[in-house]
């Protein structure tokens, strides 16, 4: 038997690296801006077209590279950060392997042109597929700007997987966001398609913060501070009163890199319990500054996952540190002693003798039911001559009206009762439900309780409501004829742009549910109308939590995208847990189940209607 093992050409070779490193044109984009930032650029400015698939520009005013260099640097393994293997445990860069670049030039079409400051002339460099098509000299500004067209133009199968340009485009924005949100001393600019999407100046950290996501978000911030031996850490939270569910903005940082970090995440849920509602988030950008020697980031090609050596100590120093905050900016309620400056006023003392104490006069003979001798004509009340009150007379004749027609409560409505399927434990909806009972019962606000022929039925009110709405607004998306009840004042609404692109991409369908927004520039919006039904609602919230579902789950097309939207529609306008329903109520809401065509699951596949077996009621009381 032959040799069999054998060295993979570079092409190759640089592929496979490639399929780690560059992902998708974020990845192209993460990898060339921390270059910059490496490069000591104090502007950068991302160009991209179509979301990236046709071409991404990135310009800094970077230090550049010589001749040489650009040459180099598009080599496996050729880097300028480190030297040997120890300088892994002293990064103070963004990149160090040396990989990116001929990652990317392995799988697009690359043009570089750089110049140092002190030369007179610069280089320009086109490479496709690992392959240097041309070098020459050329005339350019100081620094570097790369110019990438085509990505996976030479792997098919890789640029058929790449999503939509909308779903490309936010992952950009996180990208581009992350990178800018650590160092808000670097001028910033993005444009897609020739609009502007960011354009940053130099500020200060919490400026940064609002420029990219807004100017509400300046007052829910609280500013964190602390440093240890351990680790510095530094930053802001939210205040608790601004959890929300999803679309919270949560951001680590380490030696100005960002991470994802899950023990580190609890640790901040941890130091926010008993102040937020269980399973809300709240937004945090914290900052931390370790000697690199005790973390290690070389265990991921994408470097987000980033190892501490004292996870435990740095576990309580968040929780101390947030908590501090929380105690300090007085978001934790208090109990409040302070009477300066309040009114004074009197006590009263039982011997002091100036004090004139009220005089109540009462009839103690006064009886509102006490009856008189009267005429042959009836008297439904008399005047009291000592209060000058009327007392009613002969009281019984004004209900006599009101009586029931039978003395003894009526269970009749137990034997009309609609069918089930005693197989499944579910309602059939296809039985006569005309003869139901119409007397219902609210169990702990969750739950109403009704008897059919082999049991009781409980449908959870809150799941029963948003099939109902569900099938509404799915309809009224699909018909285009969405009712909406207008504002009387608009509503002013300021996303980022990772979120603004996701709006603009739902625009049709949100307009067919009944929202009227118009788009003012910049990330604003007004806000002139919701859909009829959602009235008392928080309209804002109601359109951010649209659009983080549609981040979260990413976006389809189709139908895919109406039933998304319809399913966060009618969760934020369903009723809650605890909503006290007249009878008439869930009469109203059971009828309008039933008249669903899949009457027992919720959208997403959660039971609405369940069974409990007279048998098994009957058993209980053996």
């Amino acid at each position: 038997m032959g040799d069999i093992i054998h060295l993979l050409p570079d092409s190759v070779a640089n592929q496979i690296a490639a399929g780690e490193v560059i992902q998708r044109p974020a990845s192209v984009i993460k990898e060339l801006v921390e270059n910059a930032v490496d490069a000591e650029a104090k502007r950068i400015d991302v160009v991209v077209v179509d979301a990236g698939k046709t071409s991404i520009q990135v310009i800094d005013d970077g230090k550049g590279m010589s001749e040489t260099d650009a040459r180099l640097a598009f080599e496996r393994h050729a880097t300028s950060k480190i030297r040997q293997a120890s300088d892994l445990f002293a990064l103070s860069t963004m990149g160090f392997r040396g990989e990116a670049l001929a990652s990317i030039a392995a799988v697009a079409q690359v043009e570089l042109r750089t110049r140092q400051k002190e030369s007179e002339i610069g280089t320009c460099v086109s490479i496709a597929a690992s392959k240097v098509t041309e070098q020459e000299p050329v005339a350019c500004a100081p620094g570097s700007s790369f110019l990438i067209k085509n990505l996976f133009f030479n792997i098919p199968a890789r640029r058929k997987f790449l999503k939509s340009n909308q779903t490309e485009l936010s992952n950009i924005l996180q990208e581009f966001e992350r990178v800018a949100l650590v160092h808000p001393d670097i001028a910033f600019s993005l444009t897609h398609n020739d609009s502007t999407m960011l354009s940053l100046t130099p500020s200060s950290l919490r400026q940064r913060i609002v420029n990219i996501f807004g100017r509400k978000l300046n007052e829910q911030l609280l500013s964190v501070e602390v440093e240890t031996t351990l680790v510095k850490l530094s930053g802001f939270v939210a205040k608790p009163e601004y959890a929300r569910k999803k679309g919270a903005h949560q951001y680590f940082f380490v030696n100005g890199r960002y991470m994802k970090h899950p023990y580190f995440h609890k640790a901040v849920m941890e130091a926010f319990d008993q102040l937020i509602p269980t399973g809300e988030q709240v937004s945090y950008f914290l900052y931390f500054e370790v000697d690199p020697a005790n973390i290690d980031v070389n265990i991921h090609p994408t470097k987000t996952e980033i190892k501490f050596e004292n996870e435990l100590a740095i576990w309580q120093i968040i929780i101390a540190a947030v908590k501090e905050a929380l105690g300090r900016f007085n978001a934790v309620p208090t109990i409040d002693f302070d009477t300066e400056g309040r009114p004074d006023l009197p006590l009263f003392e039982e011997n002091n003798l100036d004090v004139e104490r009220p005089v109540t006069q009462v009839n103690p003979d006064f009886n509102p039911f006490k009856t008189q001798n009267s005429s042959s004509s009836p008297s439904y009340g008399r005047k009291d001559t000592d209060g000058g009150r009327y007392a009613p007379s002969h009281w019984e004749d004004l209900y006599q009206d009101a009586a029931p027609a039978e003395a003894s409560p009526s269970f009749d409505h137990f034997s009309s009762v609609p069918d089930e399927t005693p197989e499944t434990g579910l309602y059939d909806g296809a039985a006569d439900f005309s003869d139901k009972s119409t007397q219902h019962y609210q169990y702990k606000g969750r739950y109403i309780m009704t008897a059919v022929k082999s049991g009781l039925m409980i449908i959870d009110q809150q799941r029963a409501h948003i099939r109902v709405l569900f099938d509404r607004f799915l309809e009224q998306i699909r018909s285009h004829h969405g009712a909406s009840q207008g504002l009387l004042f608009p509503e002013m609404i300021q996303l980022p742009p990772s979120e603004a692109v996701v709006l603009e991409h739902l625009q049709d369908e949100l307009h067919a549910l009944g929202f009227d927004l118009q788009s003012l520039g910049g990330g604003s919006y007004s806000l002139n109308a919701i859909p009829a039904g959602t009235e008392g609602l928080h309209a804002e919230t109601l359109i951010r939590n649209i659009i983080d579902t549609a981040m979260e789950k990413g976006n389809g097309i189709g139908d895919e995208i109406n039933n998304r939207l319809a399913l966060a529609l009618a969760r934020n306008a369903a009723i809650v847990p605890g909503q006290v329903l007249s009878n008439d109520e869930m009469e109203a809401l059971v009828d309008s189940l039933f008249a669903c065509a899949t009457p027992n699951y919720t959208p997403d596949g959660k039971v609405i209607i369940t069974i409990l077996e007279q048998d098994n009621i009957e058993r209980l009381f053996r």
